[in-house]
C-alpha cells in the first residue's frame, strides 16, 4: 500500500511538473490560441458551405458542424499530435541512461508529464477557441448531462492514446537515431485519419470502417467530438468509449513490447 501511494505521488508530481513547464510558455499559448481561432473561422465556413440547402452533411447539422470544428480546434493542443517528446534526442545523445536509472518507469514518466501538459492546454488552448466559436456561431450543446462526463473521459483516453503513440515514435530512435522522418509520417497519418481536416463520415463507408477498426487514429479526435455533438446518441457514445479503451490497451501493450526490445538492444550495444 505504501509503495502504491508513493508511486501515485510520484506520477502526480510528474504531471504537475508537466503542467508548470508548459505554463511558462505564455506567449506561445496566446499565439497558439489565436492561430487556432483564425483557422476555426476558415474551417467552419468551409464545412458549413458543404451543408448547402439541406442544412446537413455527413449526418451533422449546421450547429453540430460548428461545434465539431471549434471543439476540434481546441482539442488540437490538448491531444497534440506533434507535441515533442525529447525521447529521440535523449536516446541519440545517450542521456536516456540517466532516465533508466530513475525509480519511475520510462513510459510512465513520459505519459504523466504529457498528461500535465494536456491539463494546461485544456484550461487555455481549449477554452479560448470554444468561447470564440460560441460567441460567433450557433453551437450544439449536449442535451444530456452525462454526455459532458463522457466527453471528458473520451478526451482523457484520446490524450493517453496519442501520448503512447508518440512514445512509440520516440522509441524508434533506438534503431534509427533520427526520428524526424517517422514523426512526419505519424503527424500526417494521424491528422488525416482522425477527423482533423474534416469529419470522417464525409469519407466512403468502407474507408471509415477501416480507419476505426485498423487504426487508433479516429480515437484521437473523431471519437470525443462525436460524443460531444451526440452523434448516434448515448449508445453510440458507449461504443466509442469502449473502442478508445480497447485501443489504449493495444497501444500500451505494443509500447511495452517495443520498450523491452529497445532496452535489450541498448544493453547488447554496451549501453
Amino acid at each position: 500500500m505504501a509503495t502504491a501511494m508513493a508511486s501515485g505521488r510520484t506520477v502526480w508530481a510528474l504531471a504537475g511538473a508537466g503542467f508548470r513547464r508548459f505554463a511558462t510558455y505564455r506567449q506561445a499559448t496566446v499565439a497558439g490560441a489565436f492561430t487556432n481561432s483564425v483557422f476555426g473561422f476558415m474551417r467552419c465556413y468551409i464545412l458549413l458551405s458543404v451543408t448547402g440547402v439541406a442544412g446537413q452533411a455527413g449526418g451533422y447539422d449546421r450547429a453540430q458542424l460548428a461545434t465539431f470544428v471549434w471543439a476540434g480546434q481546441g482539442l488540437l493542443a490538448v491531444v497534440s499530435y506533434w507535441a515533442a517528446l525529447d525521447l529521440g534526442e535523449r536516446v541519440r545523445s545517450g542521456e536516456v541512461m540517466a532516465d533508466l536509472l530513475r525509480p519511475v518507469d520510462l513510459m510512465v514518466s513520459y505519459l504523466a508529464t504529457d498528461v500535465g501538459r494536456a491539463g494546461y492546454a485544456t484550461l487555455t488552448r481549449f477554452v479560448v477557441p470554444m468561447v470564440v466559436g460560441m460567441l460567433t456561431f450557433d453551437f450544439y450543446l449536449p442535451a444530456h448531462p452525462p454526455a459532458y462526463l463522457a466527453f471528458a473521459l473520451s478526451v482523457l483516453l484520446a490524450v493517453l492514446i496519442c501520448s503512447v503513440c508518440r512514445y512509440l515514435v520516440g522509441l524508434t530512435a533506438f534503431w534509427l537515431l533520427d526520428v524526424r522522418g517517422v514523426t512526419m509520417m505519424w503527424v500526417f497519418a494521424s491528422g488525416a485519419g482522425s477527423g482533423l481536416f474534416f469529419p470522417l463520415p464525409f469519407l466512403p463507408d468502407w474507408l471509415v470502417t477501416a480507419l476505426w477498426v485498423l487504426t487508433p487514429f479516429p480515437a484521437l479526435l473523431q471519437a470525443p467530438l462525436d460524443i460531444l455533438v451526440e452523434r448516434g446518441g448515448p449508445g453510440h457514445a458507449v461504443v466509442l468509449l469502449a473502442g478508445q479503451a480497447a485501443w489504449l490497451a493495444v497501444v500500451v501493450a505494443v509500447a511495452r513490447l517495443v520498450q523491452r526490445r529497445a532496452l535489450r538492444r541498448l544493453v547488447i550495444q554496451g549501453g
